[in-house]
């Protein structure tokens, strides 16, 4: 339904350089007819002074009665890509409006539409449902980056006929436009960082339900001793384990840094108001989107929390029991797209961590999810709260960009995650292949001789 919107002005009416001109030599007149008392020149002086005033005048009183909508093709756009913006104007006017000229409002880290002259538009049409009173143009808009960006209202430009004077009106309201982070495509085939063991098992317990789902599969290290599979173990010629775990709904978390909490000189020399974004935030985001995409299409249920609050969902409340498909990449990719900017925790930070009861609910050693860290600039509480969680991931994993100090990343390492670097968006794939390399055990780490398969045997209870 087509409703009128407000018209209101934007600026106040200015002169053309016609019509500046036009003054200009009106006053040189006037100096002239005064000088040398010529008085038929003064009548062409104060023609030339009053046709602008009255020119700025017309523009003033004349304000169109139009609508506007707006349509973007696609509604959701990734950063980097363009989206088509159709708009329809349809002037509710008695009287043929023309001579005008139109350009988007869009914020000031897009580029906007070069300003261009809008078709005449008859009068209103009552019994026809769109005549010559409507219009239609379009244009193609580039998104840089991720956010929500209002687009409008549309900036009509109004001339007299003489074009002498010129004013800009706002028609309409403004439309938002969604912009989602870059998603890198991750190899489907490293399935160690993220293991789909679950979601196996979660088919054949629904395909066979009273199934014992006797799995053998690979030794992984921080696997229970008293279920190494011997019979497999011989057949395979390496260490297996019975995989008992009955997963109908795997789960995994993703725990992005918000906050930026370890430089705090970095990051209270930005002012107010300062829209440039910050790059390691950024590609934090990115890293989160393209992790949780991944998971979700491998049949996971996928929270999103922030690393100085993990018990509260970062991105909605809608989205506090996590996403899962079908629908649960769209909502998480326009999720992260609203995420405002990083900033500041205030106040102290005393939170303390039970890894006994994450938000998640209660769960045992061998019921461990997938656990992803994004670290932008974390400081030491951010630290500590990760290695309260790590008991209740496997893997766990911390993606570091450059901003991460080394005191965090060594505090990680040490709580046995293991920590990836990412310095550019080029290196999300790769960083991600790099989860998959197999992780040496403590005591390799610290120069001790690693335990033999046969010295495992005596803290099992082999069949």
């Amino acid at each position: 339904m087509w409703r009128p919107r407000s018209v209101r002005v934007a600026t106040w009416p200015r002169l053309t350089r016609r019509g500046a001109t036009l003054v200009i030599v009106g006053v040189l007149l006037l100096a002239v007819s005064l000088w040398f008392d010529l008085r038929d020149v003064l009548v062409l002086a104060f023609v030339g002074i009053a046709m602008p005033a009255v020119a700025a005048l017309f523009v003033t009183l004349r304000k169109p009665t139009l609508a506007v909508t707006r349509r973007f093709a696609p509604p959701v756009v990734s950063a980097g890509a363009s989206t088509k913006v159709a708009l329809v104007i349809k002037n509710r006017s008695r009287r043929t409006f023309d001579g005008a000229h139109w350009r988007d409002g869009v914020p000031a880290a897009l580029t906007a539409s070069p300003e261009a002259i809008l078709p005449a538009m008859g009068p209103y049409e009552s019994m026809l449902p769109s005549g010559d009173d409507t219009v239609r143009v379009e244009y193609r808009l580039r998104m840089p980056r991720r956010g929500v960006y209002p687009i409008g209202p549309l900036r009509v430009g109004i001339a007299d006929p003489f074009g002498l004077a010129r004013i800009d009106r706002d028609v309409g309201t403004a439309h938002d436009v969604v912009v989602t982070p870059r998603v890198t495509p991750l190899d489907t085939a490293l399935g160690s960082a993220a293991s789909v063991d679950g979601v196996l098992n979660g088919l054949q317990r629904r395909t066979h339900p009273n199934s014992d789902e006797l799995i053998a599969r690979e030794y992984r290290y921080g696997d229970p001793l008293r279920r190494v599979n011997w019979a497999a173990t011989a057949r395979r010629g390496e260490l297996m384990v019975r995989e008992e775990e009955q997963r109908g709904d795997p789960e995994a978390r993703i725990i992005l840094d918000t906050t930026l909490a370890g430089r705090a000189r970095q990051t209270s020399h930005r002012r107010e108001g300062d829209d440039t974004p910050h790059f390691g935030f950024e590609l934090g985001v990115e890293v989160a989107a393209s992790i949780g995409m991944h998971l979700l299409e491998r049949g996971f249920r996928v929270r999103c929390d922030r690393v100085d609050d993990p018990d509260r969902s970062l991105l909605s409340e809608e989205a506090g029991a996590g996403y899962r498909m079908p629908g649960g990449d769209r909502m998480l990719l326009e999720d992260l797209a609203r995420l405002d900017g990083p900033a500041r925790p205030a106040g102290p930070r005393t939170q303390h961590v039970d890894a006994a009861a994450p938000a998640s609910g209660a769960r045992g050693r061998d019921a461990r999810m997938p656990g992803f860290a994004v670290l932008v600039d974390p400081d030491e509480h951010d630290a500590r709260t990760l290695v309260a969680l790590r008991s209740t991931f496997e893997p766990a994993v911390a993606f570091a960009t450059e901003g991460v100090a080394a005191g965090v990343v060594d505090a990680l390492e040490k709580a046995d995650w293991r920590v990836v670097r990412v310095r550019r968006g080029a290196e999300i794939a790769a960083a991600w292949s790099g989860t998959t390399m197999t992780r040496p055990e403590p005591q390799a780490r610290r120069g001790a001789a690693p335990r033999a398969p046969a010295d495992l045997g005596g803290d099992s209870d082999a069949p």
